[in-house]
């Protein structure tokens, strides 16, 4: 008698590379680096498709720190029993989040005047040039 086994076939799951994919993430960012190396250590395409792959899906930069910030915002969000320390939580974090926000506001208006800046530089070295060529 055969038993029928309770893990689907590869190719119904994705393959293997969407398994090595979701195992990688779920070791986090340094999985990561390290199969990009040994990559690199034992055949150096698998080592560069590795990188390119990272750089392109943003693994590189954003998807562990991702994580990691939605774990924290999940235990921030406990209850600890405590009602007068919970509202004081609470206020706490809504302050911060608002300077963040504000902060966040500042950068953006910080990073568009520098645009205007250089973009208007260039005009004016535009012009310049083609001042100077009549």
């Amino acid at each position: 008698m055969t038993s029928m086994s309770t893990n689907p076939p590869a190719h119904t799951s994705g393959g293997w590379f969407s398994r090595a994919e979701s195992w990688l993430d779920h070791k986090g960012k340094g999985a990561w680096i390290a199969a990009m190396v040994l990559g690199f250590i034992f055949f150096w395409p698998v080592g560069l498709a590795l990188l390119f792959y990272m750089i392109w899906s943003k693994r590189m930069f954003s998807k562990s720190c991702s994580t990691r910030r939605m774990g924290n915002a999940m235990s921030t969000m406990r209850s600890t029993g405590n009602s007068a320390f919970d509202a004081y939580k609470a206020d706490t974090l809504r302050r911060l989040e608002e300077e963040q926000h504000n902060f966040e506001s500042f950068l953006e208006r910080l990073r568009e005047a520098k645009d205007k800046s250089e973009f208007d530089q260039f005009m004016d070295e535009r012009a310049k040039a083609a001042s100077s060529e009549d």
